[in-house]
């Protein structure tokens, strides 16, 4: 396994991680997933609290040395405000069983609750040690920079995005923001929820297995190392041993820059909204999908 220094620090991070988004259904199953993956080198497991994966993911690394894992988790945009925060992230830390977690995000955008309220909450965490990295997921530039802006002594050093050959709206704008920045740039549904197997994307599909060929490799591995050779870390959903041990094996090769041109150009004629489509701006101006949701992973983990 591969790793790269965490925003040009000390912190070692695979160049691949572990996502554990609709986890839980098979919990056994999945925790030795999760080991598994450890086990081959994977030291980065990201859950959330809206996931309802946080006890998952404490149950699944209870045994190894904590220093050796980079775990990150995400506050949901109910849980802005200052004091919700600081609850939301002890939580957490309770479910996963640890002191600290490595990198903390604000999961969604709000435009309800003052970014400075909620980014002076999360720097206080910082303090406090209770987070060692502030990171932001699905936001776009101009509320990156204001996120940024809203901090005292601390910079935003990661962000999470949807980001896959079939969606690619991250490119020309926070792709390049975190390359600016040096932010690491983490993306989540790295092989297009599946899409990849729907009928319309044949041809980019037959583009990944004829290039997967020259490498001895499957066509979900060429699209996860199409994301590393972007220079992204791709968090694919790792929910069996099989699926695992495909991942980690992405990360055992580069595509030459060919072939990463010809995926390009291949991809371009396929893309597709990421996740939330038409309704992002509506998500940000309330957070009550994300109550609902959040209650609704909770029940059905706690039935597992």
């Amino acid at each position: 396994m591969e790793y790269i220094r965490f925003g040009g620090g000390k912190d070692k991070v695979s160049i691949i991680g572990v996502g554990t988004w609709k986890m839980g259904k098979d919990q056994a199953t999945e925790t030795k997933a999760i080991r598994h993956a450890i086990d081959l080198g994977i030291n980065l497991i990201d859950t959330a609290e809206m996931y309802g994966t946080e006890q998952l993911v404490g149950s699944a690394i209870k045994g190894y040395e904590r220093e050796d894992l980079f775990i990150s988790t995400k506050v949901s945009p109910h849980h802005f405000h200052r004091e919700d925060v600081a609850s939301a992230c002890k939580r957490s830390l309770s479910k996963l069983g640890l002191r600290y977690v490595d990198l903390y995000y604000l999961h969604w955008p709000s435009k309800r609750i003052p970014i400075v309220e909620t980014m002076k909450a999360m720097e206080h965490l910082m303090d406090e040690g209770l987070i060692r990295h502030i990171g932001i997921s699905n936001y776009d530039v101009d509320e990156a920079r204001e996120a940024q802006a809203a901090l005292d002594h601390s910079r935003i050093e990661a962000a999470q995005d949807e980001y896959s050959v079939v969606v690619r709206g991250i490119e020309g704008g926070m792709l390049d923001y975190c390359r600016q920045n040096k932010m690491e740039m983490l993306a989540y549904s790295p092989v297009a929820r599946g899409t990849l197997l729907e009928k319309k994307y044949v041809p980019l599909l037959e583009k990944l297995s004829d290039i997967g060929d020259d490498y001895g490799k499957t066509p979900v591995q060429v699209a996860l190392n199409w994301l590393m050779c972007k220079g992204t870390i791709p968090i694919p959903k790792a929910a069996s041993v099989d699926h695992v041990v495909e991942d980690a094996d992405a990360a055992a090769f580069w595509l030459s820059k060919r072939h990463v041109g010809e995926i390009d150009l291949v991809s371009e004629g396929y893309q597709k909204r990421p996740l939330g489509g038409a309704a992002r701006g509506l998500l940000k101006r309330t957070s009550i999908w994300a109550r609902a949701m959040t209650k609704t992973n909770e029940r059905a983990a706690a039935k597992q």
